[in-house]
């Protein structure tokens, strides 16, 4: 990879990285972390990533290492996460997308990360399988047991409205 395409890269893939990340974590400066992480370790890989396997190449590193901040973070235990993170919330809803995000919260991590990359950042079976080190039929189970659950928490529009 040529340092003009390694730029090309940044333009074209950074910020879908950024969103795929942050509707993960709901955490802005890992996010960016993560992303930033993830083109450090293309650069220093640079000789060994053809330009047209990049993009999968990026969010197959942020997802790693983002999965592995998760981890890092489950052991941890802040005054934080265990006083605010009770807070009390209104059961009603004025806004469709708001209901959508808190439904997508609640769905397992894998769940969760396959529906983002196919609904949100379009991405096919085959690589959201290459993303996760999944087979194409455990994505496509995942994302109907996902896309199951959205559909049973929103329930009818009647509801919604």
């Amino acid at each position: 990879m040529t340092v003009s395409e390694y730029n090309t890269s940044v333009d074209k893939f950074s910020d879908g990285i950024f969103r795929f990340i942050l509707k993960n974590i709901r955490d802005e400066e890992n996010s960016k972390d993560i992303v930033q992480e993830s083109f450090l370790r293309l650069w220093e890989r640079r000789q060994n990533v053809t330009f047209d396997k990049v993009k999968t190449y990026l969010f197959t590193t942020a997802y790693h290492l983002m999965i592995d901040m998760i981890r890092r973070g489950k052991n941890k235990s802040t005054y934080e996460n265990q006083y605010y993170d009770k807070e009390i919330t209104a059961t009603e809803f004025s806004d469709l997308g708001e209901i959508l995000e808190k439904a997508v919260n609640q769905l397992p991590e894998i769940q969760k990360t396959a529906v983002l990359l196919r609904d949100y950042e379009g991405y096919s079976y085959q690589e959201i399988g290459e993303i996760t080190g999944l087979n194409e039929s455990q994505v496509k189970v995942y994302i109907y047991r996902a896309r199951m659950f959205l559909k049973q928490y929103i329930g009818s529009m009647e509801r919604v409205i």
